[in-house]
């Protein structure tokens, strides 16, 4: 049974450095390093075994967070994701926090029934920090070929479509929970980026927006920059919350 269970998590280590992570930490990390960025680590997986080995994998990379995705279907559980209940989503956390050396953000998924009752147990866990949204589920379909776009029926929206659930979401969450919110989905001008801060995000992510435009971020800090001189703010912290 030892040698099993040894066997399928070796299974489990070549899977994630077939996903890249025998080129993350001497490369894509690295790089982010030299830019002067935090290090930020995403980790998804199908089941326990795949976050916890992932977990202790990235203990040795030099990174700055963990960002735990448990928007992944769990496969034990019929391919519900793990963040879509409030005990499973507490359970990994409290699993994946107990192996990581790096502080622990989860990141929560939209799909779930209650996100406020996900966000206070993956807090009580010992979540060091929340990000949410995920991708929202969607679904496309070829009216010519007369069958769905994607492989598995659904898939994940993101980009500006989503905004108005992400900040939703994140306003809930940001004032039931005591630690720090990192808000995203569909952030695409310093704008965007400011409803976020004032819905409560401590941060903000831009991902679909870079796609368009790499240079997407850097024209957001400086519209914050910009935004925070003619409102005379010493610090964009001060506008956090203000909804």
């Amino acid at each position: 049974m030892a040698n099993e269970h040894g066997g399928h998590r070796e299974r489990v280590r070549k899977k994630f450095l077939l996903n890249g992570l025998d080129v993350f930490e001497p490369h894509e990390a690295l790089e982010m390093r030299k830019l002067g960025c935090a290090v930020i680590a995403n980790l998804g997986g199908h089941s326990e075994e795949d976050y916890l080995t992932g977990a202790e994998m990235l203990n040795g990379c030099d990174i700055d967070i963990l960002e735990l995705n448990i928007s992944c279907p769990n496969v034990k559980s019929g391919g519900m994701a793990f963040g879509t209940d409030p005990d499973q989503a507490a359970d990994i956390t409290a699993k994946v926090k107990a192996v990581t050396r790096h502080p622990l953000m989860v990141k929560l998924t939209p799909n779930a029934g209650d996100i406020v009752a996900v966000a206070r147990a993956c807090e009580e866990a010992g979540a060091d920090g929340l990000a949410l949204i995920n991708t929202v589920l969607g679904m496309a379909i070829d009216v010519r070929a007369e069958k769905a776009v994607f492989n598995n029926v659904y898939a994940g929206l993101s980009g500006p479509a989503i905004m108005p659930i992400a900040l939703r979401m994140v306003h809930q969450v940001a004032h039931a929970v005591d630690i720090p919110v990192s808000g995203l989905g569909g952030i695409s001008t310093a704008e965007d980026a400011i409803a976020f801060i004032m819905a409560g995000a401590t941060t903000v992510q831009v991902g679909a927006s870079t796609f368009r435009d790499p240079m997407a971020m850097v024209d957001i800090i400086k519209g914050l920059e910009e935004y925070a001189e003619k409102k005379s703010l010493k610090n964009i912290q001060d506008i956090r919350g203000i909804v």
